[in-house]
């Protein structure tokens, strides 16, 4: 048998793995830094936690489960037999894999309600699953790192959220820019192109405008039997780059006027901090997902920055009203945001921005010339741990080439040669495999060394 692994997904050597937990211990101190605290949840939930909250687009790329055991046993034989999948779904998978962590948020918030204080600031940096096709950037299983706030309509948090992702690009070397909408103004849009009932239509064609142009919204439009004269108005709306013009598009509607003062608020927050990336508005973000209510982000690479790296959103987010309210809990709004480690770690990669060492690797092995001093290699290793460093012994005595070429492999910065002159004299010979150069120390001179 050919080993593989399911498409769109990956496995990652040992200095991948690094730089992920890199982008991932950069995001976590951010989080903790603004008074977030760690949940976990499943990477399992019941179908019905899941379907109906991400639209339809979303709900098409649930990763169902089979039940355990013969499942075809209580099937439905009607759907079975005329081979409608989706009328066979709820007879033979009663769950699913998490499609994002906002929801299954959401459900942990009812479930433990007792338990918690609100606001209840929360963050989590787990895998979710999506049945899409993969390439560049978009992968079927991947980290998300979210930080969401419920129990609190003040939109202090929507700056705070803008602040924590200029905080984290920031810190990992990534000049972005940082786009904000509101839904009230895209629900403005549909009542003002006089079809309020298909707000959701329209949302899902704006939220495709930067793959398939205007041209090709209007077509998607069509399909969705929005009439020409309505798109005329919806273009109009999304050729809009600042609040000032928009201002008199929304006036005869109270949802857009209700929209257009969040969103001054939230600027007017955003003012009131030190924000380094570019924060702009954007009538043309639409974000797809059902269950956004208010302000919605998205951040990019700045092109102005970083020319030539073509990615899309490498993080995201936005208000729900009542999410909460699905399960059961009313009045617990919330707001939230999603990085999306995949996307940061491909650019990072790009941009060549990964730090050269990381904390996590090894500072030192030591090698032994042979075998009458593997056991003053076995006692130094074992001092060094004790001492906080990093470090591992070649486990034989061996030719000192092949055990130098091991070290390079590993990238690791210093090696101990041990012979039987230093194992009597308690001096090393300590070859720094940077700089090519070598020296001896004692135990006490190699500690320092190694910890400095």
């Amino acid at each position: 048998m050919k080993p593989s692994i399911p498409k769109g997904t990956r496995d990652f050597l040992p200095a991948q793995v690094y730089r992920r937990e890199y982008i991932f211990g950069t995001v976590r101190r951010a989080f903790q830094l603004y008074g977030y605290q760690p949940i976990e949840t499943p990477a399992m939930e019941n179908l019905a936690t899941l379907t109906g909250k991400y639209g339809e687009e979303g709900d098409k790329l649930l990763f169902k489960v089979l039940n355990n055991g013969d499942y075809l046993a209580k099937a439905d034989q009607k759907a079975l037999d005329e081979r409608d999948s989706n009328g066979l779904v709820a007879s033979i998978s009663k769950r699913g894999l998490r499609y994002d962590l906002t929801v299954p948020f959401a459900r942990y918030v009812v479930m433990h309600q007792n338990d918690l204080s609100f606001p209840f600031k929360r963050y989590a940096i787990q895998p979710v699953w999506r049945a899409d096709r993969p390439q560049k950037g978009r992968y079927q299983e991947f980290y998300q790192c979210d930080a969401d706030v419920v129990g609190s309509p003040s939109l202090v948090y929507e700056a705070e959220l803008v602040r924590l992702f200029d905080v984290v690009f920031n810190e990992l070397g990534l000049k972005v820019v940082i786009r904000l909408n509101n839904r009230k103004i895209l629900a403005a849009l549909a009542e003002v192109a006089g079809h309020s009932d298909k707000m959701m239509d329209i949302t899902i064609a704006i939220d495709k405008l930067d793959k398939i142009g205007i041209e090709g919204v209007r077509r998607e439009l069509d399909k969705r039997d929005i009439p020409a004269a309505a798109q005329d108005i919806i273009e109009k709306f999304l050729a809009v780059d600042s609040l000032d013009e928009f201002e008199p598009l929304v006036a005869d509607s109270e949802i857009g006027r209700e929209g257009l003062a969040e969103l001054r608020e939230v600027f007017d927050f955003i003012e009131a901090m030190s924000v380094t990336n570019r924060v702009t508005f954007d009538v043309k973000l639409a974000r797809g997902l059902n269950y956004y209510t208010g302000a919605i982000f998205e951040v990019e690479v700045d092109l102005d920055a970083h020319p030539g790296v073509k990615m899309g959103s490498i993080a995201s987010g936005g208000r729900y009203a009542d999410l909460t309210g699905i399960f059961g809990m009313k009045d617990m709004p919330g707001v939230g945001i999603s990085f999306g480690a995949e996307r940061i770690y491909d650019v990072l990669e790009e941009l060549e921005l990964f730090p050269d060492s990381n904390p996590a690797q090894l500072t030192a092995l030591i090698v032994c010339l042979d075998d009458e001093t593997m056991a003053t290699g076995f006692k130094l290793v074992n001092q060094l741990r004790e001492a906080g460093i990093n470090s591992d012994l070649y486990p034989t005595a061996a030719k000192l080439n092949k055990m130098l070429k091991y070290a390079n492999q590993r990238d690791v910065p210093h090696v101990i040669i041990i012979g039987s002159e230093e194992a009597k004299s308690g001096v090393y010979s300590v070859k720094n495999m940077r700089a090519g150069e070598q020296v001896k120390l004692d135990l006490a001179g190699l500690i320092s060394q190694l910890q400095s």
